[in-house]
């Protein structure tokens, strides 16, 4: 409460709103109607000396505390007016490298996680940095030009995305099979070249090649396995948990071996006897 009036009270003053050392804060809003502020924290991107990344450096900015409903393109339409912008990347943490640019596709794609992100700002020349650590917005994200779906509109939006075409599914899975089978031709291709020529140090190169295939487990047989392994992890449950449990243990493997001798000693006389020649 205390923190809230401290907020209105500033915000009525015109000063500037207490933000995490060696950062700016750049209020938002997600429409007109909103009474509220978000704050954006942005600080140019820096890094120590010696510390390799893969953002530029002066022309980075590196933005914290970024909302859900704020996309890339939302949050490049509000940079925009400080400078051309080149790339920007929204991150769950902060991380020094660049996400990998996998091929995107249309079915197949994880589901981004709800929350709070990070996110890296590149932009063309670098006094656009300065630019943006100077914005005092606050900066409308959805606008009439550009309104950001939400509710039932984000719902039935989401829904008919969902709803996937059998032809171009179809297409797409096709493409990326007949990649992975040259993809597995070339490997295969390439293991066979290198079978039974020795390297350098006259070492032969072995492959799986050859081997008769396994055959898959079947569900039953799966079944089976998890049993077997729940049953072992059950008996090992507090075995050794005494120091008199593994002396019991071994004494008591000792006498099973101990009666069963005993008792194949007896079969065995047994055996002798039946096998006695008895002409009367």
């Amino acid at each position: 409460m205390v923190a809230r009036k401290r907020k209105r009270a500033a915000r009525e003053a015109g000063e500037s709103l207490p933000s995490p050392p060696g950062y700016s804060a750049i209020p938002i809003k997600f429409s007109e109607k909103q009474q509220a502020s978000h704050y954006l924290y942005v600080r140019e991107h820096r890094v120590r000396e010696g510390t390799k990344s893969a953002w530029p450096q002066q022309r980075t900015l590196f933005v914290l505390n970024v909302p859900p409903y704020c996309t890339e393109e939302c949050l490049s339409r509000l940079l925009s007016p400080c400078g051309s912008i080149q790339s920007v990347e929204l991150q769950e943490k902060p991380d020094l490298a660049e996400s990998p640019k996998e091929p995107t596709s249309k079915f197949f794609h994880p589901k981004p996680v709800p929350g709070f992100q990070v996110a890296h700002v590149v932009f063309r020349k670098p006094g656009a940095v300065s630019a943006a650590l100077a914005l005092r917005g606050p900066l409308l994200v959805s606008t009439e030009s550009h309104p950001v779906k939400t509710g039932v509109q984000k719902w039935i939006s989401e829904y008919a995305d969902s709803v996937l075409d059998p032809e171009a599914l179809r297409v797409e899975v096709d493409t990326f099979m007949e990649a992975y089978d040259k993809k597995i031709a070339e490997e295969e291709a390439k293991a066979k070249e290198e079978e039974g020529v020795p390297d350098e140090e006259g070492w032969v190169k072995v492959t799986r090649r050859g081997r008769r295939s396994v055959l898959p487990r079947t569900e039953a047989a799966s079944l089976r396995v998890l049993e077997r392994e729940k049953r072992k992890r059950a008996r090992k449950e507090l075995l050794n948990f005494y120091a008199w449990q593994p002396r019991e243990s071994k004494m008591e493997h000792l006498a099973q071996l101990r009666r069963k001798f005993e008792e194949d000693k007896q079969r065995i006389e047994l055996m002798r006897a039946q096998r006695k020649f008895r002409p009367y």
